[in-house]
């Protein structure tokens, strides 16, 4: 693996948990969007356990690679859910924020 592999995996792994640990300690940044988008507060757990298991599978694929690459897909695709989540809610100006951490999960796929 690169440096540039390792070190975007790293990122994308640090944004997927700081995602996570948001959802669990209620962080108003995103539980209030998360109202607002009309998701239902029993799924906000499971959405946190979804983000922080992305993370802990981008750490294991710097030595299980397939795992890091499911990962990857994973996350790519839960915050592709994200987007849609907030085009049905017309948020439309919050789109930007689950690209941004899409963006690295991406490239770490890519990079692999």
């Amino acid at each position: 693996m690169t440096t540039t592999a390792t070190v975007v995996t790293l990122v994308a792994a640090f944004m997927a948990a700081f995602s996570g640990a948001a959802i669990f300690l209620r962080s108003g940044f995103v539980v209030e969007p998360l109202a607002q988008y009309g998701v239902p507060r029993s799924w906000w757990n499971p959405l946190g356990a979804a983000k922080t298991a992305g993370a802990a599978g981008l750490i294991a694929g710097f030595f299980l690679p397939y795992v890091g690459a499911a990962a990857a897909i994973g996350l790519v695709l839960y915050f592709s859910g994200a987007v849609i989540t907030i085009v049905r809610a017309r948020s439309y100006a919050h789109i930007p924020f689950p690209l941004i951490y899409a963006a690295p999960a991406a490239a770490a796929l890519l990079l692999a």
